[in-house]
């Protein structure tokens, strides 16, 4: 961010959002994702989220929108980073931009922070806050918060398994014959709609910050891909990278909540009964949406080994994918099977 945009984006938030003394103090991330910095004002630390400067795509921010209109439905209702201001004036800094209160909390990963004791009790706190916010956030009146047009919950395993098998299908460079199986056997066995929830789209320890002196959670951040949808389906995606039963060895993304995979931890059965006594939402299909959860990851990133093979990136993680696609699948078909 150059000086002119600096002094664009403290006289925008003095007018629109009553924050002032605005500048810019450190970056969080950027790159080809999302830029994120870290902004000090008169009212405390913020967080500012825009797309890439060279984002390929016009429609670039639509996820930080997306986050944004989360965010403020959320604030003071859930575990998330306050909202801000929300612009989409071209004149402030080229591209759309989201303003959020700064978190005080840690990334965690594979190891856990120093101030926490290094147990499974610790690890277990994390899983319950974890499943306990997950449930406050699916049992929230979505309708009456702003976000009656996020989505549509009618058809929405349907839509995601028969769009991520078309995409596969025409833009593919290796055979993987568990893709289809497993699509044929998804739409196949697809239980009824359920009448939907706002779900966060990618959620897991990963995408959250813990608090930075105890164990527990102190926000859920990265809303990109929220929508309201089937709730099972966000709670199947934190299961399935939990805990150390994996069904392949390695797994697929093995770094993903990393630190649950220890002696002692909840099983997943434990935390998916947890979320459903808060939720009022049976199990039953469980087997099926982890399979889906497994399934619809490794479609998606799949996208990244094609790149990867076409010689349009190179790259630790798009290389990654060529051990962890096939490994997805193998979970979902174990999954499909009742072995999770």
């Amino acid at each position: 961010m150059n000086p002119a945009q600096e002094t664009a984006l403290a006289n925008w938030l003095a007018t629109h959002a009553g924050v002032t003394g605005a500048r810019v103090s450190g970056v969080l991330g950027g790159g080809n994702a999302n830029v994120t910095l870290q902004l000090d004002s008169d009212d405390g630390r913020l967080v500012l989220r825009t797309p890439p400067e060279n984002a390929v795509s016009a429609k670039a921010h639509r996820g930080i929108e997306r986050e944004g209109r989360v965010l403020r439905a959320l604030s003071g209702r859930a575990r998330v980073p306050g909202f801000v201001a929300w612009c989409e004036d071209p004149t402030v800094l080229g591209r759309p931009f989201l303003v959020a209160r700064h978190v005080d909390g840690v990334a965690i990963t594979s190891t856990l922070p120093a101030s926490y004791d290094a147990t499974a009790e610790s690890v277990n706190r994390l899983g319950e806050d974890l499943v306990d916010e997950l449930a406050l956030v699916h049992t929230l009146p979505w309708a009456s918060l702003g976000l009656e047009d996020f989505g549509r919950p009618e058809g929405f395993l349907e839509r995601q398994v028969t769009r991520w098998r078309e995409v596969r299908r025409a833009d593919q460079v290796r055979e993987l014959p568990e893709l289809e199986t497993l699509a044929a056997w998804l739409l196949a066995e697809k239980p009824a709609d359920h009448p939907g929830a706002l779900t966060h789209g990618d959620y897991h320890l990963d995408n959250t910050l813990s608090l930075p002196d105890r164990p527990g959670l102190a926000a859920i951040i990265d809303w990109e891909l929220a929508t309201i949808g089937d709730p099972l389906s966000d709670l199947a995606l934190l299961l399935m990278f939990w805990g150390d039963q994996r069904r392949s060895a390695p797994p697929g993304f093995p770094h993903i909540q990393e630190v649950s995979r220890r002696a002692g931890v909840h099983s997943r059965r434990d935390l998916a009964e947890r979320w459903s006594g808060q939720t009022g939402i049976t199990l039953d299909n469980l087997d099926y949406y982890l399979c889906f959860a497994f399934w619809r990851l490794a479609a998606i990133v799949e996208g990244a080994y094609v790149l990867y093979r076409r010689g349009k990136v190179d790259t630790a993680y798009a290389r990654g994918i060529e051990q962890d696609v096939p490994a997805l699948l193998a979970e979902a078909a174990a999954a499909a099977r009742g072995d999770w």
